[in-house]
């Protein structure tokens, strides 16, 4: 055999093992690249869900205290009209103890 049997010999081997490799390395990049848009669609999900989570904590935390709030006015209009009515039920006995007619 002489060199250029061998060389020929070689490169028609060589041929398929290196279109082979570049097929198994096509492979494993397109993996990559799919495993990375994956990941990286999680990680743009779970900072939604994160941000998200954290809008309607402040949003429950705002209707909480809004709801104390009215809570408090309505225990402030609940004791007032105590008061009105205590002064209306005193103002009605004077006018009883004074004589007059009472609608």
């Amino acid at each position: 055999m002489d060199a250029a049997l061998i060389t020929a010999i070689a490169a028609l081997v060589a041929a398929p093992v290196t279109a082979a490799a570049a097929i198994f390395g096509q492979r494993g990049a397109n993996r990559a690249a799919r495993d990375n848009g994956a990941l990286t669609g999680y990680d743009n999900l779970t900072k939604s869900l994160v941000a998200e989570r954290d809008k309607a904590r402040t949003d429950e935390a705002t209707a909480e205290a809004r709801a104390s709030a009215a809570e408090a006015q309505a225990s402030a209009l609940r004791a007032e009209n105590a008061r009105l009515q205590a002064d209306n039920d005193r103002l009605r006995a004077y006018v009883a103890q004074l004589g007059g007619q009472l609608p």
